[in-house]
């Protein structure tokens, strides 16, 4: 489990990093790194992107879980 959670946070944060890459300058990475256009997609890029998509959800429906074992890590019992 913790193996798939952070290859989740890793994809989700690739996604993060395109998007304020896209924001900011147009500039697609993910279509960069496939030798593609600004907007342009194939199979590769659109598998890349639902990884990302599907990272986020899953992040999404582990968030409740992740929020409530940060709070009770030892190093914020020792704080508290």
């Amino acid at each position: 489990m913790r193996k798939l959670n952070a290859l989740a946070a890793i994809l989700t944060i690739v996604g993060g990093l395109n998007w304020g890459l896209v924001g900011l300058f147009k500039f697609d990475l993910v279509a960069a790194v496939f030798g593609m256009q600004f907007g342009e997609v194939n199979v590769a890029s659109r598998i890349v992107y639902t990884l990302v998509g599907l990272s986020a959800a899953y992040l999404a429906s582990q968030l409740r879980t992740l929020i409530s074992t940060s709070e009770t890590t030892p190093a914020n019992l020792v704080s508290s």
